[in-house]
């Protein structure tokens, strides 16, 4: 089944680049609003979500690309499309030249609503531990 590419664009409060990078490329970043626990180990992302001690879900992502300051690319170690990945990337605002997030990710045409609106959820997230 192809799926479908999602490209979202949120704006971000001002800020510093290099500290959002570390919210987006890190382990002990994306802990702080993209998954309960997360873990990096030899270019792979081990992200869990609910407690480790009780119900959990983990996925485990391939780090694809990453560039410093710039973008992070990951695609899910399951992953049966070669051409489907998500990507997180800093970026400005082509309207108010503001610092902002630029998301792309792929998902079944029938799940593309229920992944922007997790994305949404997420970035509700970033802003809330971050201020951004």
């Amino acid at each position: 089944m192809l799926k479908q590419r999602l490209n979202l664009e949120y704006p971000l409060a001002a800020g510093k680049p290099d500290l959002l990078w570390q919210l987006l490329s890190t382990d002990h970043g994306l802990e702080r609003w993209l998954a309960d626990s997360v873990v990096e180990d030899n270019g792979v992302m081990r992200l869990t979500w609910g407690s480790p001690y009780g119900e959990h879900h983990t996925l485990s992502a391939n780090i694809v690309e990453r560039q410093k300051n710039s973008h992070i690319r990951l695609q899910w170690v399951d992953e049966e499309e070669p051409e489907a990945y998500w990507e997180m990337r800093i970026g400005k605002s082509e309207l108010t030249e503001e610092l902002c997030l630029c998301v792309v990710d792929f998902a079944p045409a029938e799940d593309i609503e229920d992944l922007h609106d997790l994305w949404d959820d997420n970035l509700d997230r970033l802003h809330q531990s971050s201020g951004f």
